[in-house]
């Protein structure tokens, strides 16, 4: 096991094309925006945030629910799309952190190294960035999927051409629309990309810092309806410390879980199955008593 120093030391030299990213935003005083532009990274925010939450999450992580074989893999490539490396790394980082939740060998717990170090800094060492294939056993037995973890630059490198190229296509056919192609990379690939970015993380950091707990875990986990709503069911942080193995999030139906609404119109067609909740007696075991309720 590396050395606790050997975790929290960045690689700087591993960091270029992260910043690269982030100072790639600023590319847009020069391209200006678009409705179409501004739309295309919406969308790809809340797809690209779906397939993070469904699939690298609630199904590589957690295994909630079942699927096919081939639509497994195309849950690997659209989470691998998000440009938060494969699959297998995400999974495995993942496992280690319920297994630790909060405790010293959690890699990202801001109880123990910081908000900071919680919502970004953990996996900017060389340390963080290698995938424990121990952990993920389950899913190694998958040659594609390896690859796509092994391989993790070739799907956004994809997706960041496309976008150039859609841009292009469009100020051609219909230059009324106003975009381009690097107006559309700006768009659709870096701002939609950072802004996934962030709002994946602060499920590792405020959601471990702000927010209620109506559960009594032995973590610092919170339910946060903003971030629930900003990652489409994540923010149901204690609720998924709590009970890990159910697919939905937001326990009660006033909390708001889109990418469990999401998988439940997928099973209507046969692409996934078996979708797990907490039963009844398990969901209402430990809950916390709210300060006003007499004892």
């Amino acid at each position: 096991m590396a050395t606790l120093a050997a975790r929290r030391t960045i690689d700087w030299i591993g960091l270029v094309p992260y910043v690269g990213l982030h100072l790639g935003c600023l590319a847009v005083i020069w391209v200006g925006w678009s409705p179409v532009g501004v739309a295309v990274a919406a969308a790809l925010y809340f797809i690209r945030m779906f397939a993070v939450t469904a699939f690298y999450h609630r199904y590589f992580s957690h295994r909630t629910f079942r699927t096919s074989r081939a639509f497994q893999f195309i849950g690997a490539v659209m989470g691998n799309s998000c440009v938060q490396r494969g699959p297998l790394w995400w999974a495995a980082h993942h496992r280690h952190h319920h297994r630790h939740s909060d405790d010293v060998e959690d890699i990202h717990s801001p109880r123990q190294i910081g908000f900071f170090w919680a919502h970004m800094g953990w996996f900017m060492t060389q340390e963080n960035a290698v995938t424990n294939f121990r952990a993920v056993r389950d899913l190694t037995r998958y040659p594609e999927l390896v690859f796509l973890d092994r391989h993790h630059y070739i799907v956004p490198a994809l997706l960041a051409f496309s976008m150039y190229g859609l841009g292009a296509l469009l100020e051609a056919v219909a230059p009324g629309l106003g975009t381009s192609g690097w107006q559309m990379f700006v768009w659709g690939f870096l701002i939609s990309t950072i802004v996934l970015y962030h709002a994946v993380y602060t499920i590792n950091s405020v959601a471990h810092v702000i927010g209620g707990r109506r559960y009594e875990t032995t973590d610092d986990s919170r339910n946060n309806w903003v971030l629930a709503l900003l990652t489409l069911g994540e923010g149901w942080h204690n609720n998924h410390h709590y009970y890990p193995g159910s697919t939905r999030q937001g326990f009660y139906w006033w909390e708001i879980d889109l990418t469990y609404y999401g998988l439940v119109a997928l099973s209507w067609v046969g692409l996934v199955w078996d979708l797990r909740s907490p039963p009844h007696a398990v969901r209402e075991r430990h809950r916390r008593r709210p300060a006003a309720e007499p004892s």
